[in-house]
């Protein structure tokens, strides 16, 4: 990462937050990966399997929030959206079955990695899988929530906040230990979404310089320990990153405000990108 600043942030500020992002992200991609012996056992069993995988019934009831929720995008389509977790992830090409004891169902995924998940009875009932041709801790979900006809680069902060409600109901982060992983256990109660602590992690489309909310008069950028996953307050971010599904997207990560009622649903939430700035 070059230049991770952020415009509130004091000269002395910035200058040790470009040499610690970018020392521990540099560390992340030159160490080794750890040996296999380091890493916590997994036994994939129907209520625990491989990170890669998800459960159909957990994003169906997802799906069924939604429906619920609507009402926080109301012009807004629900998509599942794909991401690498490792920096050799292969992205093109994906291919995404729904797979249960008796049933094989194969899910259309789009250029920019997103998919829609169909209703089907018999692969809810058999408790499937929703699985890419992907190996295990190599990609993370996310929900996509997107009122049409915003401004370039530009989010509405009711769907933000819908796709985490969706995203934590449907199961979808993969983060499996570390200071960053442990937040997954926390995202678990009901709720957590609308706390005014919440910190899921988003993802914006490329390496973020700032992010800036605005409703009405009112306008206010993120400060630096809302971006790159808590960088700021992690010394052991290298060693974390492995366990986090941040793993190579920290420079595009951000939290919002999502249980702050005075920010309205309707509040816009613009970045602006690293190479805006070259």
């Amino acid at each position: 990462m070059t230049r991770q600043l952020v415009h509130s942030a004091s000269p002395v500020l910035r200058t040790a937050m470009h040499f610690v992002l970018a020392a521990a992200c540099s560390v992340a991609v030159a160490q080794p990966a750890p040996p296999k012996a380091a890493l916590p056992q997994v036994t994939v069993t129907a209520a625990q399997r491989d990170a890669v995988e998800k459960s159909y019934r957990k994003m169906i009831q997802g799906m069924d929030l939604f429906e619920r929720m609507h009402a926080l995008a109301p012009n807004a389509p629900l998509r599942f959206k794909l991401l690498p977790r490792k920096r050799e992830t292969v992205m093109e090409y994906i291919e995404l079955e729904i797979i249960g004891d008796t049933v094989d169902i194969q899910v259309p995924v789009a250029a920019d990695h997103t998919f829609a998940l169909p209703r089907n009875r018999k692969a809810y009932d058999e408790d499937a899988i929703v699985t890419p041709n992907r190996r295990s801790r190599s990609m993370t979900w996310r929900t996509e929530i997107r009122t049409p006809g915003l401004p370039p680069d530009t989010r509405r902060l009711g769907d933000l906040r819908l796709e985490c409600e969706v995203g934590i109901e449907a199961g979808l982060v993969s983060n499996t230990g570390s200071i960053i992983g442990r937040l997954a256990n926390l995202m678990s109660d009901v709720g957590y979404c609308r706390n005014k602590d919440a910190r899921y992690l988003f993802f914006a489309e490329r390496p973020l310089f700032s992010v800036t909310l605005t409703s009405g008069a009112r306008r206010e950028v993120l400060p630096i320990d809302k971006l790159y996953a808590m960088a700021s307050d992690d010394p052991g971010l290298a060693e974390d990153l492995p366990y986090c599904d941040c793993e190579v997207l920290v420079d595009r990560t951000f939290f919002l405000p999502l249980g702050d009622p005075s920010w309205p649903n309707d509040t816009l939430v613009s970045f602006e990108y690293m190479d805006d700035r070259k």
